[in-house]
């Protein structure tokens, strides 16, 4: 029995002294690459309220913002612009 206190008596001054052997592991946060947005000036016009009730409806129901259906619209409108201009060009 003494001989088992011992023992018991000399792991715990063995676990105090010793360094643990398992590796820490470091934990780095993944760096993102950041995004490069256009430089934005305002756009100020006035529009039926009518309008602007429907693209409000929208923006709600498709998780949209204002902002966005704007930008979208307007690239949309141009695109066929000028894609009717060409078009019209050649012929």
């Amino acid at each position: 029995m003494e001989n088992y206190k011992n023992k018991l008596g000399n792991l715990a001054d063995k676990l105090k002294k010793d360094q643990p052997k398992t590796p820490i592991q470091e934990i780095h946060p993944v760096r993102e690459e950041p995004i490069i947005k256009p430089k934005e000036v305002q756009l100020n016009t006035w529009i039926p309220k009518a309008l602007l009730k429907r693209m409000k409806a929208y923006g709600v129901e498709q998780d949209e913002t204002l902002k966005d259906i704007n930008i979208e619209a307007l690239e949309y409108f141009l695109n066929a612009k000028t894609r009717q201009n060409k078009t019209t060009e050649n012929a």
